[in-house]
């Protein structure tokens, strides 16, 4: 795809330093780069079941499980 954009100067001296150093185009270098800081959207399976996106911090006990499904009616 040949999107045209404006980027700061320090950022093309720092993608074309690592284009060279890694021998690889500068646009994919700034592909990787930009790729990396966008938000994962690919869902995680475990046995053919999509799990619940991960959140910092939140950290789900066997103890939670059963306290809610001891709520259920």
């Amino acid at each position: 795809m040949g999107t045209h954009v404006t980027t700061d100067d320090d950022v093309v001296r720092a993608a074309e330093k690592l284009a060279q150093e890694q021998n690889r185009s500068i646009g994919e270098v700034i592909s990787e780069l930009a790729r990396s800081a966008l938000p994962q959207t690919e869902i995680e399976c475990r046995n053919g079941i999509p799990l619940l996106p991960r959140r910092p911090g939140v950290v789900v006990t066997l103890e939670m499980v059963n306290a809610l499904r001891d709520e259920e009616p």
